[in-house]
C-alpha cells in the first residue's frame, strides 16, 4: 500500500542518512584533531586517566625547568670553587718561594694580597639567580628534583638538598655576618685552621688572613701546613658539587624520559588511528551518497499516484 500520507521508504532512507552523518562527523572530527577521545561524552575512562596524565606532563615540565635552574647554580658554584683551588694553589706556591733565604718578602706579600682579594671577588660573584652556594651562614640549599603522584593519589614536589656549612671544616668559601654581609673572618678562607705540626696541635692563619712579611721559617712551614689542610677541604667541597651536578644530570634525563613515557602512555589512549579513520572516511562518503540517492528514490515514488488520476 501507498500512502501520501506516510512515506515509509523515506523515513528509512533518512534515518540511515542521518546516523550515516553522524558518523561521518565524528570521524571528521578525529582527522582534524588527531583525537579518537576528545571529550569526557567519548569514553569517560579514558578522558579522565588522560587529562590527569596531562596535568602531571605539565607538572614535570616545570620540574624540568628547576631542574635546569639547579643545574646552572651549581654549574656556577663549581667552577668558582674550581677557581678559588687554583688561586689558593698560587698562594701555596708563594709561601713556599718565601722559605728561600734572601727573597722580599713584602713583595712576595704583594702578590699574596693580589690573590686574596681574588678569592674575595670569585666568592662574591659565585652567585646564579640571586643564589650563592660558595657564601653563607649555615642553611640549606635546594633543587626541585621530581613530582610525585603516589598510589593513594596524593601528589607532592621532591627537592635534592645541600646544607652549607661556615664552619672551618665547612664547604662554603666564606659565611655571612648579622648584617648578612661577607664574613671574611669565616668560612674556609677566613676561618683559623686547626691542626697539627710536629705532632702539635696548633691553630694556623685562615688563608685570608696569612702574611709572610715578618714570618720566619717556622711561622711559614706552618702556614704552609694550613694552606694544604685548607685545599684539601675545598676539594672535598668541590667533589661534594660535583656529585651533586652528576645527580641532577640524572634526574634531568629521568624527567626527559618519564615525560616521553607519559605522552606516548596519552597517546595510546586518546590518539585516532588516521590510517584507519581516513578509510573509514572515503567508506563513509560512499555510503552518504547511496543514501541521498535512496532517499531521492523513495521521495520520487509517491509521485506515480499520479499516474492514477490521468486521463
Amino acid at each position: 500500500m501507498t500512502s501520501i500520507l506516510t512515506n515509509t521508504s523515506a523515513m528509512a532512507a533518512l534515518k540511515t542518512l542521518r546516523s550515516i552523518n553522524k558518523q561521518l562527523a565524528e570521524t571528521q572530527q578525529r582527522l582534524a584533531t588527531g583525537y579518537r577521545i576528545n571529550k569526557a561524552s567519548d569514553n569517560p575512562a579514558y578522558w579522565s586517566i588522560a587529562t590527569t596524565m596531562r596535568s602531571d606532563d605539565k607538572a614535570l615540565s616545570a620540574v624540568q625547568d628547576a631542574l635546569g635552574l639547579g643545574a646552572a647554580k651549581l654549574d656556577t658554584a663549581y667552577a668558582a670553587m674550581d677557581s678559588a683551588i687554583s688561586v689558593v694553589d698560587e698562594i701555596k706556591a708563594k709561601i713556599v718561594a718565601a722559605t728561600e733565604k734572601g727573597v722580599d718578602k713584602a713583595k712576595i706579600q704583594d702578590e699574596i694580597s693580589q690573590l686574596q682579594s681574588q678569592l674575595l671577588s670569585i666568592a662574591q660573584s659565585a652567585s646564579f639567580a640571586g643564589e650563592n652556594w660558595l657564601v653563607g651562614g649555615n642553611s640549606t640549599k635546594n633543587v626541585i628534583s621530581s613530582f610525585v603522584r603516589d598510589a593513594s593519589n596524593g601528589v607532592s614536589v621532591k627537592t635534592t638538598d645541600y646544607a652549607l656549612d661556615s664552619s672551618t671544616s665547612g664547604n662554603v668559601l666564606f659565611g655571612l655576618n648579622t648584617s648578612g654581609m661577607i664574613d671574611t673572618s669565616s668560612g674556609l678562607l677566613g676561618s683559623s685552621i686547626v691542626g697539627s705540626y710536629g705532632g702539635v696541635s696548633i691553630t694556623m692563619p685562615s688563608i685570608f688572613s696569612i702574611d709572610v712579611t715578618n714570618m720566619s721559617l717556622g711561622d711559614l712551614q706552618v702556614a704552609l701546613q694550613g694552606v694544604d689542610l685548607t685545599i684539601g677541604k675545598m676539594t672535598d667541597a668541590a667533589s661534594k658539587l660535583g656529585s651533586m651536578q652528576k645527580r641532577i644530570d640524572m634526574q634531568q634525563n629521568f624527567v626527559s624520559d618519564l615525560r616521553d613515557s607519559i605522552q606516548s602512555g596519552i597517546g595510546r589512549l586518546v590518539d585516532a588511528n588516521m590510517e584507519e579513520e581516513a578509510t573509514k572516511l572515503a567508506a563513509l562518503q560512499t555510503q552518504q551518497q547511496l543514501a541521498i540517492q535512496a532517499l531521492s528514490i523513495a521521495n520520487a515514488s509517491t509521485q506515480n499516484i499520479l499516474i492514477l488520476f490521468r486521463r
